[in-house]
């Protein structure tokens, strides 16, 4: 069982009252055969975070427990972890196949086991045509599948990815996302993994947890998050291009932004000061009849499938995601956009935490 429970973690480096504190008190709760990435900015913590699951770094405060065991003050090799890093750190001199068996070698692992984990690890990684290469003879994909051998045939509980795509390029990343979770479906090992690349969180992650200046903004499946961000930063960092935040006055069914007010197509769900979210891709140019928003064109991206429309709204930066099918507006052209009804977020001044919304307006 490889189950993984964070209560309260923390870590400071130095001593008070000028310790620096990095990790306050995350606490989650990853069952046994989970892929859960943790995501984030660089400088979030993240890597700190799976370094003291690992126990490349100690932990200052609350417990860490692995397979029903605190592992507080054990040993990396006591914790019957595999680790893979952004670097390969594969050995030059060796084969494929010493570099995967070099772990077992240590531990007098019987060959005849060594060469059949070894077997199943380039089988399940498409890595037996290469058993006999030197790293140098490979391309980073397969020096990274290689990485991941390495890992595999130890049998751990737990995989902890560090970061292991950054070094691919864009078509090899997307391989290899196919290739970890074909990797996961086969092995069923519980599996964190680390990035700050939302496409691979969303692509690869059963559950997600989104970490900002050390704290868990929010834990959830990428659905979850996506879709019901709990707070601003989620909203801001997860989705490309980020969702608009709007910061206005709320009263009814009308929303005060700068020196224009919006329109609502149902209320909001206090009066007063707060924030205003919608996605790029909820907003579309408005029906006949539609409550609309005045958005000023300031600029055009097109990107193949689809075209970004970047504006004013009430003083305000909006961007709306369009069809490329669609005639593009003119750069300069006032048009009228609207969103649906079930696509506002709406969040707290000043706590940033999503606020619940309303009701819808009867007809």
């Amino acid at each position: 069982m490889g189950a993984i429970s964070l209560r309260r973690v923390e870590k400071t480096y130095g001593l008070p009252p000028k310790g620096n504190k990095v990790i306050h008190g995350v606490s989650a709760e990853i069952a046994d055969g989970e892929f859960v990435v943790i995501v984030g900015p660089s400088g979030c913590g993240k890597s700190t975070l799976l370094r003291m699951v690992a126990g490349l770094e100690t932990i200052t405060g609350g417990e860490i427990e692995i397979g029903g065991r605190v592992v507080n003050d054990l040993e990396p090799a006591e914790r019957d972890i595999a680790m893979v890093f952004q670097n390969y750190a594969l050995y030059p001199h060796m084969s494929v196949f010493d570099n995967m068996a070099y772990g077992l070698r240590i531990r007098r692992v019987p060959p005849a086991e060594i060469r059949a984990r070894v077997d199943k690890a380039a089988a399940i990684l498409e890595l037996a045509p290469f058993l006999e290469r030197k790293p140098r003879e490979l391309s980073g994909g397969q020096r990274q599948r290689v990485a991941m051998g390495r890992a595999i045939v130890r049998q751990p509980q737990v995989f902890l990815f560090d970061e292991p795509l950054s070094n691919l390029d864009a078509k090899l990343r997307a391989q290899t996302r196919l290739e970890i979770q074909k990797l996961h479906n086969e092995l069923h090992v519980t599996s964190l993994f680390v990035t700050h690349d939302q496409v691979e969180a969303m692509t690869l992650a059963q559950r997600m947890i989104v970490m900002n200046a050390g704290r868990m903004e929010q834990i959830g499946t990428p659905d979850e998050v996506y879709h019901r961000p709990a707070t601003t930063f989620v909203a801001g960092f997860i989705g490309s291009p980020p969702m608009n935040l709007l910061r206005g006055r709320a009263e009814g069914t009308r929303f005060a932004l700068g020196d224009q007010t919006l329109a609502l197509p149902r209320a909001a769900p206090r009066t007063g000061e707060i924030v205003l979210g919608v996605r790029p891709e909820h907003l579309a140019v408005a029906r006949a009849g539609a409550p609309a928003w005045s958005m000023r064109v300031d600029a055009l991206e097109m990107l193949g499938a689809e075209r970004l429309v970047y504006g004013l709204v009430g003083g305000a930066l909006v961007t709306l995601r369009i069809d490329a099918t669609l005639p593009p507006p003119k750069i300069g052209e006032t048009i009228a956009i609207e969103a649906p009804n079930d696509r506002l977020h709406w969040f707290d001044v000043d706590t940033h935490q999503r606020v619940a919304a309303a009701a819808a307006v009867p007809a």
